[in-house]
């Protein structure tokens, strides 16, 4: 009887397991069901991929709820006619599922070009150590791989288990994000800061691309009213001025920090009238819409770039509403 009990926990046990498995086929066979995920979750990654591809961006890729899920939910709701109340529902699946047809997964070999890329193994947290290096490149190659498929370095690891990830030919499982090679023109953008959401837009004001955003704070916030873009900056460098006075840095001298996706700016810039103000990229783009800036729209990379495939000198940009700040956010 013993064994009995024991054998049926075990299968029990394993079919949970075998169910939550997250490969190719797991995850794209993945269907809705009600309730709220506890862990890592295959729907989940699903659809925050489908969410990707749309441009309705829920930030970084791994397959948890997030108020960034939650808000990219709400924005894809809202331009299908839906109740925006930012909660998967089928009906939300199921509009969702058939904006693409392309599975949400794929495989990716790792190349040589891959392997020997310049990375930056060591980059210092304090900026005015950052300006001593020549390049603020990827720290390892998971790095890199993990932002070009726009997924957490968890979520890449969970894939693909025991993978050598330095060795030219792996073959790693990844997302397929796939966005449009053709890029829809936009005419305004709209800088929410209540929701800290950017909402991309076209002539008629139909919505393009909604993307989480890190805009402003206390200690230099984000400006209000109307701006334009100015010109973009692909592979920018970062120059500080001891006029900001951020917090933490303590010289008095003006310097610059060189090029690369570890940038404090990342891997984008798009200047905007408003004088020391633009929208640009971050390296860390966990933090992305859950804390705030220097007084910049911060964005993933990988949205930042997708924003300047888009934008043309010339492009409006509105600020809309207050930041709203948390009290654990709030500067002491």
């Amino acid at each position: 009887m013993f064994r009995l009990l024991l054998a049926l926990t075990c299968a029990l046990v394993c079919g949970a397991t075998q169910a939550a498995k997250l490969d190719l086929d797991g995850v794209d066979r993945a269907q809705f069901s009600e309730g709220e995920p506890k862990d890592v979750d295959p729907m989940l990654i699903k659809a925050q991929i489908l969410l990707d591809r749309a441009r309705f961006s829920p930030g970084l890729i791994d397959g948890r709820l997030s108020d960034n899920f939650t808000k990219a939910v709400a924005a894809f709701q809202a331009t299908n006619g839906l109740a925006s109340d930012g909660k998967l529902t089928r009906e939300t699946w199921d509009k969702l599922a058939a904006t693409s047809v392309a599975p949400v997964l794929t495989t990716y070999e790792v190349t040589r070009k891959d392997v020997r890329s310049r990375f930056t193994r060591r980059i210092p947290t304090r900026m005015e150590r950052m300006a001593r290096l020549k390049r603020l490149g990827y720290r390892n190659l998971r790095e890199q791989l993990a932002e070009r498929f726009h997924v957490s370095q968890q979520l890449l690891t969970m894939l693909n288990p025991g993978a050598r990830f330095k060795k030219i030919g792996t073959s790693l499982t990844v997302p397929y994000v796939g966005r449009s090679a053709q890029p829809p023109v936009a005419a305004s953008i709209e800088v929410d800061k209540a929701s800290r959401q950017i909402r991309v837009l076209d002539p008629s004001s139909n919505v393009l691309a909604v993307y989480p955003a890190s805009i402003g704070g206390e200690e230099k916030p984000a400006p209000s009213g109307l701006a334009e873009v100015r010109h973009v900056v692909h592979n920018p460098t970062y120059y500080y001025d001891p006029k900001f006075a951020f917090k933490g840095i303590k010289t008095k001298r003006p310097f610059t920090i060189a090029a690369g996706p570890n940038n404090p700016v990342g891997s984008v810039w798009i200047d905007l009238s408003i004088e020391s103000y633009g929208i640009h990229g971050t390296p860390d783009p966990g933090k992305i819409g859950t804390t705030f800036s220097h007084g910049c729209i911060r964005l993933t990379n990988w949205d930042a770039e997708d924003l300047a495939t888009m934008v043309k000198p010339g492009a409006k940009v509105e600020f809309k509403g207050d930041t709203v700040q948390s009290e654990s956010e709030r500067s002491p």
